[in-house]
């Protein structure tokens, strides 16, 4: 019962440019291959455009842009986030180059981000040779 309480949570990994991002499972409803975006005049910069998601509009946000992350990259996936926990925003997804996995993580992985007045960035979870940086999508938002 003591390690269960110690849990972090779950969260899911994917790749922007040559960098692992992470956001908790509990935000995401579904991930899709990148299909045919419309793209939406006078839309913030981040906005790449909008595509129908099983009959709900969807507004698909580039996180490299919001992160300020190189354009390199495959742009294969699209992370859809629930719009109940992603507060405001509608259906909103991230494009990003692949996806990965789903990790459990425990609260001894997470560091505090060095750039934590940013307040998308919960932390950096350390890995054997590299960093993972977790993300929080409910701060990127797709009308801003």
């Amino acid at each position: 019962m003591a390690a269960q309480s110690a849990t972090t949570g779950q969260v899911l990994e994917f790749q922007l440019g040559s960098e692992t991002y992470c956001v908790s499972i509990d935000y995401v409803t579904e991930i899709v291959d990148i299909g045919e975006l419309t793209s939406v005049p006078n839309a913030p910069p981040h906005v790449r455009g909008v595509m129908d998601l099983r009959g709900r509009t969807t507004s698909i946000v580039d996180p490299k842009v919001v992160f300020g992350i190189g354009d390199e990259g495959a742009e294969k996936r699209i992370i859809v986030f629930d719009p109940d926990i992603v507060e405001e925003q509608g259906a909103a997804g991230w494009l990003v180059d692949e996806v990965y996995q789903v990790v459990q993580i425990t609260p001894e992985q997470v560091d505090r981000s060095p750039a934590n007045d940013a307040g998308s960035i919960r932390g950096v979870i350390k890995r054997d040779d590299s960093f993972v940086i977790w993300v929080d999508p409910a701060i990127v938002h797709a009308g801003d």
